[in-house]
């Protein structure tokens, strides 16, 4: 039975999210504040953690970080009050995986923590599959029922990266930063060049389209 750590100082919140996850056949212990998760990461694994940012003695940003300045690689769902995109970009700055604000549907939670726990699973693998086309990370190659080809490095990562989300919308900023990293100098409108070409390249695929979101980004959808 996989197996979630809770960490939220909020005593309705914990219990809120603790019964429906049980409810959801996961197991789930909870704790008050970073020290405290830290200490039960220490003592057990968890397959993912939910997190809020604003608690006593060690918050959420700072938590994640200890984490992942540690090899530790357990998913993160953040939980926030706090909607702004700087707010947004310190959690995942930090190396939060996913980020919900308050108040929170608990439903959209169990999907999110769902969609986290495939993604984890894929990542181990090194692999990712959309209906019959098959991405592998270490020869960014790409099967599909017709050929299989490699492609460049930031083309592979933005669709494999994409794909690990089917729906979700990503800004041109989030990919530059994931992709080409958060200190990079070039322009996020090189996004949308690499975009192009993986349209042109899939543009007869029919397991997955790129949608662009006007304003916004791009999503990956399946069809």
């Amino acid at each position: 039975m996989l197996k979630i750590l809770i960490a939220e100082d909020d005593r309705e919140l914990r219990q809120l999210f603790s019964h429906v996850l049980l409810k959801n056949g996961y197991t789930v212990k909870s704790v008050t504040n970073g020290k405290e998760a830290l200490e039960a990461l220490d003592n057990d694994y968890y397959d993912l953690m939910i997190s809020d940012i604003m608690m006593p003695v060690m918050d959420g940003y700072e938590l994640v970080r200890v984490l992942r300045e540690a090899g530790d690689k357990t998913p993160v769902l953040m939980i926030t009050a706090k909607d702004s995109y700087d707010d947004m970009r310190a959690g995942f700055l930090s190396g939060t995986d996913d980020y919900m604000v308050k108040p929170i549907n608990v439903n959209e939670m169990v999907l999110r923590v769902q969609a986290l726990l495939r993604r984890a699973q894929m990542i181990n693998e090194r692999r990712q599959i959309i209906g019959n086309t098959v991405m592998e990370v270490d020869s960014l190659t790409v099967t599909t029922p017709d050929e299989a080809f490699v492609l460049p490095q930031k083309e592979f990562m933005l669709l494999y990266k994409m794909a690990s989300y089917p729906g979700k919308i990503f800004t041109r900023q989030q990919l530059m930063d994931e992709i080409w990293g958060y200190d990079s100098d070039s322009d996020p409108h090189t996004v949308d060049v690499h975009i192009g070409r993986l349209r042109d390249r899939f543009r007869d695929s029919k397991d997955f389209k790129i949608v662009t979101m006007r304003g916004v980004g791009y999503k990956v959808v399946k069809t």
